[in-house]
């Protein structure tokens, strides 16, 4: 769902080390010193200064001993490795690598049951250009090889597929199409996948957005079990350790095609060329290993299925803000008089980067831009906007909030791989209140074009959200 060049946006370095040896090494020699420091902790005659020292050291203490258990799972990990080739399976040490959390698995369970016993059952996937299928295709796509293995795998079932990927989005634009794209199907098990399209430049906006998504899934009519998965680009820029946290704090599942991938790589098994084409986009030998990732973990969990019960995860505190939760599109042909356009903008009912239907602005040197406005009348907290990003005539517009200039958006991409869609958090509110948002291009020297495809909004929730 990303573009092709989306190394450029995907900075997020991950903290986790790959092979799970170099950084441990020195551990062992450090728990003499550890345990001499505890000794000395318990003397009574401590002046202020060495208690301090002494906590500073027993600090050490339990981090070196964080260490050390660190250095023994890897050792463990190590113990079971076996090489792997590309026509051959998993092995043990790959999918130990990817239960990056094996997390609650109350709803998964419930879910394994149904199929089980022939029930219907709907699978979806959101994501980016990953998911979507980018260099795999729609029927080689991991969304798409997994739900074949579980209809294959339960054959008296029913699995009907849901992929709502779509590329160059992130979490961000996610967390307000989800309702429409994927919730509205019903789904009973729902995988997200967001690690490389969310990114650093826009940390905190992004860790609320995915904490966003995960409870409006969470929290839909169908009670559906959540599976997170982590991807990676060549360098190992993930957003896996920010999406870690929030996973973390609900328990849910998360394997990471990530960790599995470089540390494989890392022992020389692999090269990157043979489980990508690009930088990023996994091809067909990558996603057929993102599906069997996801095939060991379910029929883990199926082996204890009859023992699995007890409290579903916990969402009862947020993990963050989650100030997009619940938000939702609006499409061009349910806008209504929420909006109005002056002078050269107009609208087409065509795709544009995976939403359909946009307003849009084509101008040149001679366009008068003293009337040329798009203008929405919302009921909002949050004001984003999703606008168009071109490789040729890409303009700028102003963006202003109750008659206050807010934001300059430049949709030029000269250069770029291709048309998309990028989004911008505008401005927020301490309280849902009436505001007008009115986006205005800016003067050009020659032929130019500034689009806005659809506008997402839940006014009852109290936000508001743009797609250029």
């Amino acid at each position: 769902m990303k573009k092709r060049i989306l190394a450029i946006l995907i900075t997020a370095a991950l903290a986790v080390s790959v092979t799970g040896c170099a950084g441990n090494a020195a551990s062992s020699s450090d728990s003499t010193s550890a345990s001499s420091v505890a000794e000395s902790s318990d003397t009574s005659t401590q002046t202020s200064a060495d208690a301090s020292s002494t906590e500073e050291s027993s600090d050490n203490g339990a981090e070196e001993s964080k260490d050390n258990n660190s250095q023994e799972e890897s050792k463990d990990l190590e113990a079971n490795y076996t090489k792997y080739t590309l026509d051959g399976d998993l092995t043990q040490h790959m999918i130990d690598m990817s239960r990056l959390n094996e997390g609650n698995k109350v709803r998964l369970a419930n879910v394994i049951k149904k199929l089980k016993n022939g029930e219907e059952v709907t699978v979806g996937f959101i994501g980016g250009s990953i998911t979507q299928g980018t260099s795999a295709g729609n029927e080689l796509c991991y969304a798409k090889l997994t739900a074949d293995w579980l209809q294959q795998t339960y054959s008296s079932a029913k699995v009907n597929y849901v992929n709502a990927g779509i590329g160059a989005t992130g979490s961000y634009i996610g967390v307000h199409r989800v309702t429409t794209d994927l919730l509205s199907k019903n789904p009973d098990l729902v995988f997200v996948e967001f690690s490389v399209n969310d990114t650093t430049e826009f940390t905190e906006r992004n860790k609320d957005s995915y904490d966003s998504l995960l409870r409006t899934i969470w929290k839909s009519s169908t009670n559906p079990a959540i599976i997170t998965v982590a991807t990676t680009q060549e360098d190992g820029t993930s957003f896996q350790e920010q999406h870690a946290e929030i996973v973390k704090h609900y328990d849910l599942p998360m394997i990471s095609y990530r960790n599995t991938i470089l540390d494989t790589i890392g022992h020389g098994d692999i090269v990157w060329k043979d489980i990508s084409d690009d930088n990023i986009h996994p091809n067909v030998p990558g996603h057929k290993i993102v599906s069997q990732l996801l095939q060991a973990y379910i029929s883990d969990v199926d082996k204890d299925v009859d023992n699995i019960s007890g409290n579903e995860s916990d969402f009862s505190t947020p993990a963050t803000n989650a100030s997009f939760e619940n938000g939702s599109l609006l499409t061009l042909a349910q806008a209504g008089d929420a909006v109005t356009m002056n002078g050269e903008f107009k609208t087409n009912e065509a795709n544009f980067g995976g939403f359909d239907g946009y307003w849009f602005f084509k101008g040149s040197n001679k366009t008068d831009l003293s009337s040329t406005d798009l203008t929405f009348k919302v009921n909002a907290k949050e004001i984003g906007i999703l606008y168009g990003k071109y490789t040729k005539a890409g303009c700028s517009a102003d963006v202003y909030i109750d008659d206050e200039l807010a934001i300059t958006l430049n949709a030029d991409f000269t250069g770029g791989w291709g048309n998309y869609v990028e989004c911008a958090q505008i401005k927020s509110f301490d309280a849902a209140g009436e505001h007008t948002v009115k986006i205005v291009p800016k003067t050009t020297d020659g032929p130019s074009v500034f689009s806005v495809c659809q506008y997402s909004s839940q006014y009852r929730e109290s936000r508001f959200f743009a797609t250029l």
